[in-house]
């Protein structure tokens, strides 16, 4: 304020008394409104805080105020709260500082304002912090228009607002997530008495159970009982993990019962009522979920595997499901690594394989069945376990094997020779086959 007294004081002594007192008049409008436009913004954020405002009110009371789309992430950028009309907000979501999922990419969105030179949509973006709890991003979207300071200010004092909302939110939504939890665990392990009273219970605390639907298990892949991250960090983790499902599966199911327990999250979601394709279909449906809550790996997420049931049809069969679930989610990891997605009617003989809790004696069936087959010792060794697993698959077809790998008769007709050799007749021994087989399965299993 000094330097604009001092610099008006300067113009007044080289301009005309006429032009001095309209120059003062400016400023002193232009003062007024920045006044004023303050004034609105706490009027209309004090009025949003005293009438208990959610997200959403905030949202709609900031697109009055900033003409555009008013949105609120999580800190790893997951949208939470948006407002603005439908067409701007389909603009908004087509811009590139969101992914592919609808992630906010926040690893890339600097705090603050973004001008039109830097981007293709004026934007800015203010943390959402209660003391030294960060809480996400309150974003505005202002197309053809760069916000000014005293907008900025405002749009700080809202964060605060959106702190509030945020931490009543969580607040309840921790003490109804606890009662929601012990009933989901009462009701995997079978202990929530007769179907009807689960069903009623279930129906109070806005859940669905009298239909016929699937146990998913989603299960970080991070060992965190043999972890470096500390208490703290890991609960953090583990709230976010937990908040991505939960949202993701109401956006879809709300009246899908879901909860977190230690590294896992548990969903009970609708199934397909059988017919052709009913497991693709329900595989399908649980994909997009997870897509969603996996995002694009970025914002410090973890990865997660997935496991699902069969089809249950009564509340009393959902503790078997949830089992089924849990091998799953176990199973699927050995066969696929991290992030894996594996239906419980999908784990074939490694159903099996995995109930053997002595991995030495696998390891000792896959060197005893395939000998130096068994290692990589020459890097022969892998192509040929590809061409006994294909010829194996098949069922001994060589015109169909030699299709698959794309080789000429006469190559594969040498191979198998050459197989035979190290171990043993198996184009004539089906128990050799079989034991082979068994020994390739058992060496994609990984921890084996």
């Amino acid at each position: 304020m000094v330097k604009v007294a001092n610099d008006l004081a300067a113009q007044a002594q080289q301009l005309p008394a006429e032009e001095t007192i309209a120059s003062l008049r400016r400023v002193v409008d232009h003062q007024a409104e920045l006044l004023r436009r303050e004034d609105e913004v706490n009027r209309i954020l004090v009025q949003t805080v005293l009438t208990g405002g959610s997200l959403e009110d905030l949202g709609a009371a900031l697109v009055g105020l900033f003409p555009g789309v008013t949105l609120v992430t999580t800190t790893d950028g997951r949208i939470v709260a948006t407002a603005g009309s439908d067409d701007d907000r389909a603009t908004v979501m087509a811009l590139d500082c969101f992914d592919r999922t609808g992630r906010l990419i926040v690893e890339e969105e600097p705090v603050g304002v973004r001008a039109p030179g830097e981007v293709k949509s004026e934007r800015t973006m203010v943390r959402i912090v209660a003391g030294t709890s960060d809480h996400g991003l309150l974003a505005v979207f202002t197309p053809g228009r760069v916000l000014t300071t005293t907008d900025v200010h405002g749009l700080e004092r809202a964060a605060a607002v959106a702190a509030l909302a945020i931490t009543k939110e969580q607040a309840v939504s921790a003490v109804e997530g606890k009662y929601r939890a012990e009933f989901l665990r009462d009701t995997l392990v079978g202990r929530v008495g007769a179907p009807e009273e689960a069903i009623a219970h279930a129906s109070s605390l806005g859940w669905t159970l009298d239909r016929r639907m699937v146990v998913v298990v989603a299960e970080t892949d991070e060992d965190d009982v043999h972890t470096t991250r500390d208490s703290d960090e890991l609960r953090s983790l583990q709230d976010r993990f937990v908040r991505a499902w939960v949202q993701a599966v109401r956006t879809r199911e709300p009246k899908a019962p879901v909860a977190g327990f230690s590294q896992e999250v548990v969903a009970l979601l609708p199934a397909p009522c059988g017919g052709e394709g009913e497991q693709e279909t329900l595989m399908r449906s649980v994909g997009e979920v997870v897509k969603v809550v996996r995002g694009d790996g970025g914002g410090g997420r973890r990865t997660f595997s997935t496991g699902v049931s069969r089809p249950v049809d009564s509340v009393t069969d959902i503790p078997r499901a949830y089992a089924e679930a849990l091998r799953a989610v176990a199973v699927g990891r050995q066969m696929q690594g991290e992030s894996a997605v594996m239906h419980f009617d999908g784990l074939g003989i490694y159903r099996l394989l995995s109930l053997i809790p002595d991995t030495a004696d696998l390891r000792a069936f896959v060197d005893e069945a395939l000998g130096e087959l068994a290692t990589d010792a020459q890097p022969s060794y892998a192509d040929l376990r590809q061409t006994l697993q294909v010829l194996l698959d098949t069922n001994l077809n060589v015109a169909e094997t030699a299709r698959v790998l794309f080789f000429h008769y006469n190559t594969l007709r040498y191979r198998i020779t050459k197989l035979e050799q190290m171990l043993g007749p198996f184009t004539s021994d089906p128990q050799l086959r079989l034991t082979l087989s068994l020994a390739l399965r058992i060496r994609q299993m990984r921890g084996v």
